[in-house]
Parts: structure tokens; C-alpha cells; sequence
């Protein structure tokens, strides 16, 4: 006499079903890259001038660095003094909202601070801040 052994479907389900995991995960990042706060650079180290009166700006929109050896900086590359207007007014129509903050190092000189303000200001800009640490 031979004895049969008949499978039942409980023994064939027995495969964990990961596609709820993955759905939830997905779902953690997809919330904490929405949720996350961006900091915005210029790309280069600036030593900033310190002041008592500095603020936090909250409508940053663009940061543009000067630095030591006069140098413009958007976006974390160098950019031309006569270019500084076409990339404003590109980054401009991302946010027209926000603000232009002028990060120039204390040891810049002020002609090139004076035409990146007015480079900006051509590209029709009313927020323009200069960036100061405050004072220790």
C-alpha cells in the first residue's frame, strides 16, 4: 500500500510579501525630501564683514558670493561681472517672489560690490541684502 502525501496551499504561501515594505519606504523618502530644508551657498567661503545690526534673511532666493580677489560666484561656479544680470533674471523667474543677498568678502574691493548691486539691480531686483555675521 503506498501512502500519498497531498500538499495544501499553506505550505506553498509561505513567501513574505515585501512590496508593503518597499511602498512604505518609498513613501518615508518621498516625505523627508519634501520636507527637508535646503541651505543655499554660493559655492565659495566668504569672510564676511560682522555688524550688530546683521538679520536673518527668510526670502533668499539667489546668493552671490564676492570674493578677496574679486570673483563673482552664482550657484557654486564663477560667473563674469557683465553675466551677473542674464543669471538673475533666469533665476528670478524660478521665485520672482524672493531676494538677491550679496555675500562679499571684507577684503573685496567695493567697485565690484557696487557693480554687482547695480548688475542686479538691472535685472529688475528691489531685495538686495548684504550678508554680515554678527558681532560675537
Amino acid at each position: 500500500m503506498r501512502i500519498v502525501r497531498r500538499r495544501t496551499d499553506s505550505e506553498d504561501d509561505q513567501v513574505v510579501d515585501i512590496t508593503p515594505l518597499i511602498d512604505i519606504v518609498f513613501i518615508m523618502l518621498i516625505f523627508f525630501i519634501v520636507t527637508a530644508s535646503f541651505i543655499k551657498e554660493s559655492g565659495i567661503e566668504i569672510d564676511r564683514p560682522q555688524a550688530s545690526t546683521a538679520v536673518v534673511q527668510s526670502q533668499t532666493t539667489i546668493l552671490i558670493g564676492i570674493t578677496e580677489d574679486d570673483q563673482i560666484w552664482i550657484n557654486h561656479r564663477p560667473v563674469d561681472a557683465l553675466a551677473v544680470r542674464a543669471n538673475v533674471l533666469r533665476l528670478m523667474a524660478e521665485n520672482p517672489q524672493g531676494g538677491v543677498v550679496i555675500q562679499a568678502d571684507r577684503d573685496s574691493r567695493n567697485e565690484m560690490l557696487v557693480r554687482v548691486m547695480d548688475q542686479v539691480r538691472q535685472a529688475g531686483v528691489e531685495k538686495i541684502a548684504l550678508a554680515a555675521s554678527p558681532d560675537p
